[in-house]
């Protein structure tokens, strides 16, 4: 960021905002950290939403009020008519820009952005937008010009860059302006790993210059073990594994159906394990789907348990033999850093990040070579029935967890 103090802290929420009455995802959660954290800091801050009508801007205490709705402490209230009228969004997002239009301190129309920040924002402030959503051209001028604030910006990845076959067309050139925005428009940009910060660096080395950038690894707070919120048949009886993400191609599903479809066929009835897959069916996947739907193993020693709560998936977890993540590429990997904090044992794929946060702590395994990985699976799954009639043991000394706290303590000193 430029020389001087920042005045106060713009929070852009609109990502959130579009998951209102959803099961929040890591880059949603690392938004939700934001708004908590900056909302607590004496320094003023404030959240901007971009909605169908234009946009909001919301003090700390609307941005608290947003947080108590999205957490469940406070209901949403009814939709009025002028956001029936938007039927894009659905019942929830409906009823949340009713209320966020309540909770507003100011709103405008597209146009009316600019002169919107030069009003209510003192001057100085600085911009952050850690969700990717709303970063555009006419938010980062009217940051600039009506604010005369800076920008800071989060990259998670780049992954729709690097492995343009697994995302769709669209994604992939959205993805693209916007690392050109980053680049052309960032006064500092964030990393959650020194993997993604050079990944990044590499991509926009290609179009000019750099903007500084800093590495600040995202926080994990486990959640408590909530196993009442479980669907009927989880956990499962007997030994099982868990993989948790959205079913798209880059996680890899297809390498564990694969294992399992094997497992059946050489091991035993009553030592055969269960694969419990957590996570929403994503994009660009269909044929791992037609596998999933035609399965015979599903339902058997195949699971798949979509939107669970956070306290769901500890749940599942505490008792697993081990979480699995062959994903093809990632930026940082919140569910596996998640399921290292709760003392699981994890195989997972040989990725940068995955060494650079976790260390040692993980079995690694090549998702070239699906032997090894049954191996390594086989090997967990005979070594947790040997001790079937034991509690099982859940350390996570081993693994020094990343925290917000530490987080933010590098972010909010330059920001």
């Amino acid at each position: 960021m430029s020389d001087g103090p920042v005045s106060a802290r713009l929070l852009d929420l609109t990502r959130l905002f579009s998951r209102i009455g959803r099961v929040l995802t890591g880059v949603d959660r690392v938004e939700m950290a934001y708004l908590k954290a900056l909302v607590d800091r004496k320094r003023p801050a404030f959240g901007l939403v971009r909605t169908p009508l234009g946009y909001l801007l919301l003090d700390e205490n609307g941005m608290r009020g947003l947080a108590d709705r999205i957490e469940g402490r406070v209901a949403w209230g009814p939709a009025t008519r002028l956001s029936r009228a938007f039927r894009k969004l659905s019942p929830m997002q409906q009823r949340g820009l009713s209320d966020l239009r309540k909770l507003a301190i100011a709103r405008t129309h597209r146009a009316g952005l600019t002169r919107l920040l030069a009003k209510h924002m003192p001057p100085q402030c600085a911009y952050l937008n850690v969700g990717h959503s709303n970063l555009t051209g006419r938010v980062i001028h009217a940051v600039k010009h009506g604010a005369k604030g800076r920008v800071a910006v989060m990259v998670h990845d780049t992954i729709p860059l690097d492995f343009p076959l697994l995302q769709t067309v669209p994604s992939v050139e959205r993805f693209r302006l916007m690392l050109q925005l980053v680049r052309q428009h960032a006064d500092l940009v964030i990393y959650n790993s020194r993997a993604t910060k050079a990944d990044a660096e590499r991509h926009m080395g290609e179009w000019g210059s750099v903007p500084h950038g800093i590495v600040a690894n995202l926080g994990v707070e486990p959640a408590l073990p909530a196993p009442e919120d479980l669907p009927k048949g989880l956990p499962p009886e007997g030994t099982y594994f868990v993989t948790v993400g959205t079913i798209e191609p880059r996680k890899n599903h297809a390498l564990l159906l694969e294992i399992w479809e094997r497992l059946v066929k050489q091991t035993p009835p009553q030592q055969m394990p269960h694969l419990v897959i957590c996570g929403s069916r994503g994009w660009l996947n269909e044929e791992v789907f037609f596998r999933m739907d035609r399965s015979a193993l599903m339902g058997a020693h195949l699971h798949e348990a979509a939107d669970l709560s956070d306290g769901a998936i500890a749940a599942l977890l505490s008792g697993a033999a081990g979480a699995l993540y062959p994903s093809v590429a990632e930026g940082y990997g919140l569910p596996v850093v998640e399921a290292a904090a709760l003392g699981v044992p994890l195989i997972c794929a040989e990725l940068p990040v995955y060494r650079e946060v976790l260390k040692d702590l993980p079995v690694y395994a090549s998702v070239k070579d699906s032997y090894l990985w049954q191996r390594r699976i086989t090997s967990l799954a005979s070594s947790r029935q040997n001790t079937a009639n034991k509690a099982a043991t859940r350390d996570g000394s081993r693994f020094k967890v990343p925290t917000w706290t530490a987080h933010f303590n590098r972010v909010l000193k330059v920001t």
